[in-house]
């Protein structure tokens, strides 16, 4: 087999013949009349001509070529005391009735359907059903607030929302309808009509004319077939956590979606049909479209949905009964997870309860990998623990150790070296690329390959100006970071305000946004402080008006309420303190990074615009006397 340097040297140098072999492991309507379209720069095309069905390729062709008996879907339920197995075959029928179920509902070719879910199979079912009448799905997790889907609602303009009655976090019970009546109420668009799923443990109730019953509809649904859809017809819309006003919808086709991930099963975490695979994450972030729901299927592996947490479903032994009862060969998960279990479990006396002989790899992502969780994981779990980077962006992993293709020795800290088919470059804030050892833009070579995204839903000017204008013929990542000697990356962060909590991306401009409603509150900062569960976890500074006469502890109370009322208990806003003013430039820039610096103990320069040096004196105390820097 051809090495790792001579499959990566020919992804880059001839990506259109590369591209093409990899084409041939999907299914194909009909071909392609050219791989790579790159007569419209930035806006490049994979497959364009070619004709594929997105769920005929995860679903249909595995029962034809004789897998209907394999477990597709592993649903593991703590919250509810389920498991159930679920077949190509069974899920190909039901996948088929509730795409006739849309059908009967109006939804066609090319319209959008949102789907408010929690881990729950009948999610992955609604957006296979979506992808088989070539309608675009877009996911919204389901724990975000009324206004955050009403958000969504306007900018996607769904003609049906589908969505269960709840969900279970942690022990409480929490019933979706009620917000999903509050987000079509808020919003300007209407969709024309709602599926809801009930669960048992909460009820929903159904507007007459509006809300259906999906368990009625399925049993009075007539089948529907896989409808052909072009290569470069739009698959998903999947939202950027935690944004508000105008969202980014990042925009999945149909045909570069499946080739990417149908070879990044094989040839990035090593995993064959028939295979189990487990990825520790939700349907409503991008981890989930990937690698719970469409990569697996595509590759005709076994998928597991995992209705429950880390540790307190019921314990910090449930991802390794998961592992064992399943036969897991490989977990995706976030870093989070593992902190988790390490605070609870720090010696692994849970570990040793199960038999993971089955086990081959962990595989982590979603924020920086630090090296004591890494260690941690390495020492218990005596298998290979892979850090991986990529971006709700790209769909599938920039920087990742190609298991199937080469094993390269782990660098703690690092993701190790760009996956195939990604020219990642390194350059300072002028376009220029750096010596290796520098730290600086990570930045990809344009054409990004297949899967990523091909442009932000309903808004191109944005995606250009995002993510294609600060380095001409490259793809901003908004990271920073190096490349060693030896041509591994290290990533060592966001270049903007975007906070990364468990390996959910949140702006923290948004909760500022909130905050500053506050009727006592004249203005305000959020940044993001090193957590050592969560990675990293907000922290607000506010300056009340004069005059006003409140307890500060009353108005964090509130501020916690707000956020949570607005975003979503996602954002994990719970710390804040009142300060008498905010150090800026002389412009009126707040220095956040700077006040970021002071709370996480790290070394700074005073910034020679500061408008009042004595402020930044002022913040360090009040850090202090909150317990920052925590060692």
């Amino acid at each position: 087999m051809a090495s790792y340097d001579e499959i990566f040297e020919k992804s880059i140098q001839d990506p259109e013949r590369f591209w093409g072999e990899a084409a041939e492991g999907i299914s194909w309507e009909k071909k392609w009349d050219k791989v790579l379209d790159s007569s419209n720069p930035p806006f490049y095309r994979w497959y364009t001509g070619g004709k594929l069905n997105t769920c005929y390729n995860a679903v249909d062709r595995h029962v034809e070529n004789g897998r209907g008996d394999q477990a597709a879907i592993i649903y593991d339920s703590p919250v509810t005391d389920t498991v159930r197995k679920i077949t190509y075959s069974e899920l190909q029928k039901d996948v088929a009735l509730f795409a006739g179920v849309l059908k009967s509902q109006g939804v066609q070719k090319g319209d959008t359907v949102i789907i408010y879910m929690p881990m729950i199979p009948e999610a992955a079912v609604a957006m296979l059903a979506c992808a088989r009448l070539g309608a675009i799905h877009s996911v919204v997790f389901g724990g975000f607030a009324a206004q955050e889907l009403a958000i969504r609602i306007d900018h996607a303009q769904p003609r049906v929302l589908v969505c269960a009655s709840g969900a279970i976090e942690g022990k409480k019970k929490l019933a979706y309808k009620p917000l999903v009546d509050a987000a079509i109420e808020q919003s300007n668009h209407k969709p024309e009509k709602c599926i809801v799923f009930k669960r048992d443990f909460v009820d929903a109730d159904l507007q007459t004319g509006r809300d259906f019953d999906w368990m009625t509809l399925m049993a009075a649904a007539s089948p529907a077939d896989c409808v052909p859809v072009d290569a470069t017809d739009p698959l998903y819309i999947l939202y950027t956590s935690g944004t508000t006003g105008m969202p980014k919808g990042v925009m999945r086709d149909n045909g570069g979606h499946a080739v990417a991930l149908h070879w990044s099963m094989k040839n990035i975490y090593d995993i064959n049909p028939g295979d189990v695979f487990w990825s520790a994450s939700d349907v409503g972030w991008v981890v989930g479209h990937s690698y719970i729901v469409y990569g697996p299927l595509l590759n005709g592996s076994t998928t597991v949905f995992y209705e429950g947490k880390p540790i307190g479903t019921p314990d910090a032994g449930a991802f390794w009964r998961v592992i064992s009862q399943h036969g897991v060969k490989s977990l995706f998960t976030a870093p989070t997870a593992f902190r988790a279990i390490k605070k609870e479990d720090p010696n692994g006396d849970f570990l040793k309860k199960y038999n993971l002989s089955c086990f081959e790899a962990l595989y982590l992502a979603g924020e920086r990998l630090d090296p004591d969780t890494y260690h941690w994981a390495c020492n218990l779990l005596k298998v290979p623990v892979i850090d991986h980077w990529w971006q709700t962006e790209t769909g599938w992993a920039i920087v990742a150790n190609c298991r199937g293709i080469e094993e390269f020795p782990v660098k703690a800290g690092s993701p190790t070296k760009p996956v195939v088919g990604y020219d990642v470059r390194i350059m300072d804030n002028q376009g220029r690329e750096v010596k290796a050892g520098v730290e600086g833009n990570i930045v990809i070579k344009l054409p990004l390959p297949p899967g990523t995204l091909v442009n932000l839903w309903r808004n191109e000017e944005r995606f250009i100006k995002s993510y294609m204008t600060a380095f001409k013929g490259y793809y901003e990542t908004s990271d920073g970071g190096y490349i060693d000697e030896d041509g591994y990356v290290f990533v060592m962060g966001r270049m903007d305000d975007v906070i990364n909590i468990a390996g959910h991306r949140l702006s923290t401009g948004a909760m500022e946004e909130i905050i500053a409603t506050h009727p006592a509150i004249a203005e305000c900062a959020v940044f993001g402080i090193a957590d050592q569960l969560k990675g990293q976890s907000p922290l607000g500074l506010f300056v009340l008006k004069a005059g006003v006469d409140v307890k500060e502890d009353d108005i964090k109370t509130e501020l916690v309420k707000m956020v949570r009322e607005k975003i979503g208990p996602v954002a994990c806003f719970k710390e804040s303190a009142r300060v008498l003013r905010l150090p800026k430039t002389r412009s009126g820039k707040i220095l956040r990074g700077t006040m970021r610096s002071i709370a996480d103990g790290k070394d700074y320069r005073m910034p020679s615009t500061i408008d009042d040096p004595a402020s930044l004196t002022e913040i360090t105390e009040t850090l202090k006397s909150m317990g920052y820097p925590r060692t």
